[in-house]
């Protein structure tokens, strides 16, 4: 309460009545795997030039053209509008870096932005800063990337027109060492490069670094890694990675909340990889799978998902597409997820979460890698497989929208991520309670803002019923929770929802009717 200790008028504000919940984003998507370059912390990226910039594009690597890419550009051109990508590399890959240096002693470190030999690939000029003073002493970085390899005569670029153009070019003029500085090098550098991280490292003095103006490689040599990609190294969950403000892989992806579709290409192809990504989902409840069937996946009997992965947080998807390979110009298989994680983005956005991701077109995709009859399908869709198929006149759509659980509370799609897109809007909307007074007044405020926030999701379709009490109950009250729950600190909400099922089967009933007699009703 209040103390006065003097005569006066006191106004004083308070809050009635209920607060609103803001229903949070089910289209933000977050993707594993490999990338030309870049950074191996998790990067929100929001376009296809924004991932080509930080991450690089198409490429291959031992001979083949790992999947990411494609699948992130496909995210983008279905209507997906933002995800997160973790770049995995393996274990043992390292990290290229170089010294600067001052009057021959080390003044910064310069590193590459993220592990792996495509550091090797950048050449920079150390260079007297365009407005540096002897009272102010600025210094310029320019940065150069070759996507091939550095160039067998290495020079400047800028001024010798018979190097080789370089894939990346960055300038930073006018950096100084000193912290208090609006052009300090780590504002300025640091979060801004697509290519290196500039710092002070154990051992480096701090001081403006020399310009001698001659191109230089990065001094250690970054690797690529000598063993394959394991379930380990897209987890990284050991105590030695799981620090802050350092994680990688999905132990990363814990940390982001705004995530809520997890996308891994081909995640069959790395053992124990898809039990991975369901238990992390499983473990969050805030987020939901998508699954690709196996390459070359023709036999139709063996087909059964849920007799491996039995789960009401992910979907499965069958056949793979075929699209025009940026890098051939030919058609190319890849898996479907990166384009159904931007159909679900884009049905959330322009339908909501409750429509059920499916009887939608399938952008970019040419061909599919099998062709699905119906005759297939009715096999597979009791299994959960979510077919992608040809329509003449209607193109390539998904054609399916079951989860991998044989529960029939959680078969759909859009029911599942419904349900996570309540309970964590619900979650995240009511923190201010924790700590508040545990009366009827605070229960009476808990359930006006729940049943506010429900009702704007019946009114939007995601609900069954003609009135909003057929649509949902919440109850908090001494029916909920007993004494010995308020005297622990409990407060006991309980919410039943009735949820929309897609129209999955269409059926018409027709008959032959003698016109003019009477319709049986």
């Amino acid at each position: 309460m209040p103390e006065y200790l003097s005569p006066g008028v006191y106004v004083e504000e308070f809050e009635i009545g209920s607060k609103p919940i803001e229903g949070v984003s089910t289209s933000t998507a977050g993707f594993l795997g490999e990338t030309e370059r870049g950074p191996t912390k998790p990067r929100l990226v929001t376009g296809w030039l924004n991932f080509q910039r930080l991450y690089g594009s198409y490429f291959t690597v031992s001979g083949r053209t790992p999947y990411l890419p494609y699948a992130v550009e496909g995210f983008f051109s279905n209507g997906g509008k933002r995800c997160y990508i973790g770049r995995i590399t393996p274990s043992d890959a390292g990290l290229a870096s170089h010294k600067l240096t001052s009057g021959g002693a080390d003044a910064l470190t310069v590193e590459a932005l993220g592990e792996g030999a495509w550091g090797n690939n950048i050449a920079l000029i150390v260079e007297t800063g365009t407005f540096s003073t002897t009272s102010n002493p600025l210094f310029k970085l320019r940065l150069f990337y070759w996507k091939k390899g550095l160039p067998s005569v290495l020079g400047d670029p800028d001024a010798d027109s018979t190097i080789a153009a370089p894939t990346i070019k960055e300038v930073f003029d006018d950096l100084s060492v000193d912290s208090e500085s609006p052009d300090y090098y780590e504002n300025k550098v640091n979060g801004i490069s697509s290519l290196i991280v500039l710092s002070q490292e154990s051992g480096d003095s701090g001081d403006l670094p020399d310009g001698p103006g001659t191109v230089t490689p990065f001094a250690t040599q970054g690797t690529a890694g000598t063993t394959p990609l394991t379930d380990s190294d897209y987890k990284r969950d050991s105590v030695a990675d799981d620090v802050p403000g350092q994680r990688k892989g999905l132990t990363a992806f814990k940390e982001i909340d705004e995530i809520s579709i997890v996308y891994v290409p081909d995640a069959n192809s790395v053992a124990g990889l898809v039990q991975s990504v369901i238990t992390h989902c499983e473990t969050l409840k805030d987020r939901f799978a998508i699954v690709d069937a196996d390459d070359g996946s023709s036999i139709i009997s063996t087909l059964n998902p849920r007799n491996s992965f039995e789960t009401k947080y992910a979907a499965f998807y069958y056949p793979w597409i075929k699209i025009v390979d940026p890098l051939t110009q030919l058609q190319k298989a890849i898996p479907p997820g990166g384009h159904i994680a931007g159909i679900y983005a884009r049905s959330d956005v322009e339908r909501g979460v409750h429509k059920a991701p499916a009887n939608e077109k399938v952008t970019g995709a040419t061909d599919l890698e099998f062709t699905i009859t119906r005759g297939e399908q009715d096999i597979l869709n009791p299994r959960g497989v979510n077919c992608i198929r040809f329509f003449p006149g209607r193109g390539i759509r998904v054609w399916g929208a079951r989860t991998l659980s044989s529960d029939p509370l959680w078969k759909y799609v859009n029911v599942r991520r419904l349900f996570i897109y309540m309970e964590e809007s619900i979650d995240e909307g009511t923190q201010w309670v924790v700590f508040e007074p545990n009366n009827e007044k605070l229960w009476g405020r808990v359930k006006a803002s729940i049943t506010e926030f429900l009702t704007n999701i019946w009114r939007d379709g995601a609900l069954m019923g003609t009135k909003a009490e057929e649509a949902f109950f919440v109850k908090c009250d001494r029916t909920t929770m007993t004494q010995y729950d308020i005297d622990n600190g409990r407060l006991i909400c309980v919410i039943g929802v009735a949820p929309v099922k897609p129209a999955e089967f269409v059926i018409f009933r027709i008959a032959q009717w003698a016109g003019g007699s009477s319709v049986a009703e």
